[in-house]
């Protein structure tokens, strides 16, 4: 399945680009509406993109009435990405929503003040708020995020997605300050793709849970790449700025690697990165 990352693709702005995914994950809602931090807040690094959005958006109740359906309109299935700043604002809005794909728990966004409970404390309370399939969005800035898969999945997680964002900060090379009001913000795009793998990697190996797995994926390469490493899903992210037409193009060059190694189903890669998982030997097709 091939998702967007939270926060990187307004589905009602470009219909065209959400009905190229498999489903479309939203923006986080917070329970009350939110302005999100001073500007700026975008800037670009030499190998990625700082965000430093602040969870900007509508709140709940405004979602719910007038976002919510709308997006239902695209025929697309729908990950609602949640947030907020305790456990009992996650499970408020678990139990307001109703007949979606599935719930994104956004347990670690940089850019604001998290919540004083544990992830897996926010995922039992959302556990006994709703039947819906729960997805816990992780930072690999966790010391060791394999625990910390290990415990949400513990509290009843039915999946995870990583890797949100890093904290970072890049500075003007004039004045020698910060480009972000904010000072530092979530580092996305190619350079944080090896943290990515790395965690998929480990909480593959760690949980029994399917993984999304996300950042700096901007070729099919890149999202076999995550398979490999334990993704059952990918989610595209900061490419989705640049490229409209990236959810086609990377399917498209994710079938044609796996063609290469004579592989008809890309999700025969699933978790090959691992030692000792059964596998026929693999090699590219060489042109006679």
């Amino acid at each position: 399945m091939l998702l967007n990352a939270s926060g990187c693709l307004d589905a009602l702005v470009a219909p065209e680009v959400a009905r190229q995914l498999d489903g479309f994950v939203t923006k986080t809602i917070t329970p009350l509406p939110r302005e999100g931090n001073a500007a700026p807040r975008i800037a670009e690094t030499a190998h990625g993109m700082l965000n430093a959005i602040g969870l900007a958006n509508p709140g709940r109740d405004r979602f719910l009435a007038e976002t919510l359906p709308q997006l239902r309109e695209l025929g697309v299935p729908l990950w609602i990405s949640v947030g907020g700043f305790c456990a009992q604002d996650y499970a408020d809005t678990c139990t307001a929503l109703a007949d979606v794909h599935a719930i994104e728990l956004n347990l670690s966004c940089p850019n604001v003040d998290e919540a004083p409970e544990s992830a897996a404390e926010i995922v039992e309370a959302c556990r006994a708020a709703t039947p819906l399939p729960l997805y816990a969005k992780l930072s690999a800035a966790h010391s060791d995020v394999a625990a910390v898969a290990c415990a949400v999945a513990a509290a009843g997680a039915d999946g995870l997605s990583l890797v949100n964002t890093l904290r970072g900060m890049t500075l003007d090379p004039k004045t020698l300050e910060p480009v972000l009001a904010r000072g530092t913000g979530g580092l996305s795009g190619p350079s944080l793709k090896p943290v990515a793998l790395a965690a998929v990697h480990a909480c593959y190996a760690a949980t029994n849970l399917p993984i999304v797995g996300m950042g700096g994926v901007a070729t099919g390469i890149d999202a076999m790449e995550l398979i490999a490493c334990g993704a059952r899903h990918v989610a595209l992210g900061k490419v989705l700025f640049a490229d409209p037409d990236a959810p086609t193009r990377v399917r498209r060059e994710l079938q044609e690697a796996s063609d290469r190694f004579g592989v008809p189903d890309p999700g025969d890669f699933y978790g090959r990165a691992h030692p000792g998982k059964k596998r026929r030997e693999l090699a590219p097709k060489v042109a006679a």
